[in-house]
């Protein structure tokens, strides 16, 4: 059976979101991993590369981790806007 993507193909619906967090919080891949692994989660700068270009999918381990380090919701990192609002953060 054949893993689930998005109608365009991609693996994971945060990519974008991730790589406008990172720019916004001017973080690179490197820095990002090394918060990541200050707050306890075993992800690397491959990993985040992986993500970023939709050649891995998220687990939900990820998609909390990411969410704690950005204070953003789950809601902002998979479809763009919180929740309760159409307005991007």
């Amino acid at each position: 059976m054949p893993k689930p993507r998005t109608e365009t193909g991609e693996k994971n619906l945060i990519s974008r979101q991730l790589i406008e967090l990172r720019k916004q919080h001017n973080f690179s891949q490197r820095d990002l991993a090394y918060r990541l692994q200050l707050a306890g989660y075993d992800i690397d700068k491959n990993v985040i590369t992986r993500i970023e270009t939709n050649q891995r999918y998220v687990t939900d381990l990820e998609l909390k981790a990411f969410s704690q380090i950005f204070q953003v919701s789950y809601d902002y990192l998979i479809d763009g806007f919180s929740s309760g609002t159409d307005e991007n953060i």
